[in-house]
């Protein structure tokens, strides 16, 4: 399992005292109240800031990190990722998983047929998507609701379900 956990990624800029505008990777955004520090990760750099200050503005999140005291300094940090340890994540309600956790999962069915490997995971509003795809490249797309997703075994990395008709 990864050490760290994406939370966020750094949009741009936000007032003139080097905020930045992070949209939430988190189910509930005000989880940002609680963290004292975060890691700001790009393809080449990686710098772990203290944050200063939290603010919400539509369905956005406004972080003042030290440091960044001004708009020019904010910019050099947009499009890059929030991390943070694992061990600061919130505990999650049973038989809910972080994604990054699911991400690579081989999935079968019940009979034992390998359907592929979880590529990506979306959210539609009402349920989560499970991108399935196998060697070949094609893809299968599984609603993650109790009546298909019926075991999650981060262990032996697979997950097992149920094919309702019309799925494939």
């Amino acid at each position: 399992m990864k050490e760290r956990l994406e939370v966020g990624q750094i949009v741009n800029t936000f007032g003139i005292k080097g905020e930045v505008k992070v949209v939430p990777f988190t189910d509930d955004i005000t989880r940002f109240d609680d963290l004292k520090e975060i890691y700001v990760k790009s393809k080449k750099t990686e710098k772990l800031y203290k944050i200063e200050g939290v603010r919400y503005h539509k369905n956005m999140v406004l972080l003042k990190l030290e440091g960044i005291q001004n708009p020019e300094q904010a910019e050099l940090l947009k499009n890059t990722f929030l991390e943070i340890d694992r061990k600061d994540a919130i505990p999650l309600e049973e038989g809910t998983y972080f994604i990054v956790d699911l991400l690579g999962l081989e999935v079968y069915t019940e009979e034992g047929r390998l359907l592929g490997k979880v590529e990506d995971i979306y959210n539609t509003g009402s349920n989560d998507i499970y991108v399935v795809k196998d060697e070949l490249g094609k893809q299968v797309l599984l609603p993650g609701i109790e009546e298909v997703i019926k075991e999650v075994d981060l262990e032996n990395s697979k997950i097992v379900v149920h094919l309702i008709p019309g799925l494939i």
